[in-house]
């Protein structure tokens, strides 16, 4: 049965004996409007990502309307178990609104759906099961036939668990 929920449930990122914590995002495009696969927008979308430093971007792939990527914190110990790194919500507000201002088509604003998913993963081979899943999106679109060929995806920094 439906939650009747409009928006995610964002679970507060919990430091797991001293393990840096590994987040999976989803965010979309607004309406999901196909204008995030193109080449000035995934640099525009790395540059952003490298501009907003309290998070580290690890491995992506940006799909037309949606992108999934990896992320961890840039500082990642607190004090009991908490991370010391912007908020996730804040750090993608930010980053999406670095993307937005500077976005080569101003007839596609406003470019992102308000909210996205996240879930934090609990250990390292769901990294790698959840990248082999996301890298096979563009061949499951029709977009590819073999995920390697899809120029939209890399990896800005080594995130491990």
């Amino acid at each position: 049965m439906p939650s009747g929920r409009k928006h995610p449930v964002h679970q507060p990122i919990v430091e797991r004996f001293n393990e840096p914590a590994i987040i999976f995002l989803t965010v979309c495009a607004k309406d999901r409007k196909r204008i995030l696969a193109v080449p000035d927008v995934v640099a525009l979308l790395q540059d952003s990502w490298g501009n907003a430093t309290s998070w580290l971007v690890g491995r992506f792939v940006i799909m037309p309307d949606h992108l999934h990527l990896f992320c961890a914190p840039a500082s990642p110990h607190g004090t009991a178990g908490t991370v010391t790194s912007r908020p996730l919500g804040q750090w993608v507000r930010y980053w999406k609104t670095l993307a937005s201002r500077r976005w080569p088509r101003p007839e596609e604003q406003p470019v992102w759906q308000l909210d996205f998913w996240d879930t934090q993963l609990r250990r390292g081979a769901h990294y790698d099961e959840k990248w082999e899943y996301v890298r096979e999106n563009p061949v499951r679109a029709g977009l590819a036939t073999d995920p390697d060929e899809w120029p939209h995806q890399g990896e800005l920094n080594a995130l491990r668990l």
